[in-house]
Order: structure tokens, then C-alpha cells, then sequence
């Protein structure tokens, strides 16, 4: 079970929204803490399997993480493991929903906590408390989100000129 839950409907259609969630190289756009993420191993979509190394910071403190796509179902579902060095560290997921209406879902964000026990209050330290960083994060990038998703479907609105 997740740690944290966030969730926001979107005025846009969840295909795609699941496509601008699992172009990870563009997390970077809407999380306040990864800067990019850059796939390695070959990968150059997340697809199971997928393996991905993320840029992250907080203030002046900046680290690595490795990840890897754990489940891929187009158009609903996109969630990666994040290890830093051989520590399991998170499970973030992405759930679409479609509501009723095609051209608008709800986008849920969730974070469990893999950290070791011993690791956690260390961590916390040099990188902030993860609980209150992450909750704030999950907000700002689920609204940065919503906001590149909207901003797409509005711009197929228009009329060609």
C-alpha cells in the first residue's frame, strides 16, 4: 500500500495524459526535485522492464537514482522502482483514470517508502523528510502536469489558421 496518494482531474483525455507521464525524460517539466531522467540499457520508452537513471535535487544537494519500469499499461497505469546505489528506496506509480467524460480523468500519484528502517532518518537528514517533501512535490507535479496536459488539448481545439 502507498505512503502518499495525490490525485487531480485533468481536463484532457488519459491517453494522453499516460503518454506525457511515461515520456520520463520530461519529468523533469513538472517535478520539483527530478531535474531529468535519462534512459540507460538501451531503453528509450518505458516499457517493463525499462531502465532509467534519474537527476534529482533538493536545494544545493544533488544525487543519482536508478530506476526501473515495473509496470507499463498504456493509456491507465506506469510505475517504477528507484534504488540509490543497492538501497531499494521508492515505488512511484501513475494511475489514469478516464472519467465518464473521455475528455477528462483523474491522475493519481503514489509513493511507498522502500527505505531500510536504519536508512530512513540519515536520509531524511541529507535529503529532506520525505513525507513532507514528497507530499508537497506530488502536488506541484501533479499541477504542472495537469497544466502541460490542458495546455495540449487546448492547443488541438483550435482551428487551423
Amino acid at each position: 500500500m502507498a505512503d502518499l496518494r495525490e490525485s487531480l482531474t485533468v481536463a484532457a483525455p488519459a491517453d494522453l495524459v499516460y503518454g506525457l507521464v511515461a515520456d520520463l525524460p520530461r519529468m523533469g517539466e513538472w517535478s520539483p526535485e527530478c531535474e531529468r531522467v535519462t534512459w540507460r540499457g538501451g531503453a528509450t520508452r518505458a516499457a517493463e522492464g525499462a531502465q532509467f537513471v534519474g537527476h534529482n535535487k533538493a536545494g544545493s544537494v544533488r544525487w543519482i537514482t536508478q530506476g526501473e519500469v515495473v509496470t507499463a499499461e498504456l493509456g491507465r497505469h506506469l510505475a517504477f522502482e528507484i534504488t540509490f546505489g543497492p538501497l531499494r528506496i521508492a515505488r512511484w506509480a501513475y494511475v489514469i483514470v478516464p472519467d465518464a467524460d473521455p475528455s477528462t480523468c483523474t491522475v493519481v500519484e503514489e509513493w511507498t517508502d522502500r527505505r531500510p528502517g536504519w536508512y530512513r532518518a540519515p536520509a531524511d537528514f541529507a535529503f529532506g523528510a520525505r513525507v513532507r517533501t514528497n507530499r508537497r512535490g506530488m502536488v506541484e507535479t501533479l499541477a504542472n502536469l495537469k497544466r502541460s496536459a490542458e495546455k495540449v488539448t487546448q492547443n488541438e481545439d483550435q482551428p487551423a489558421s
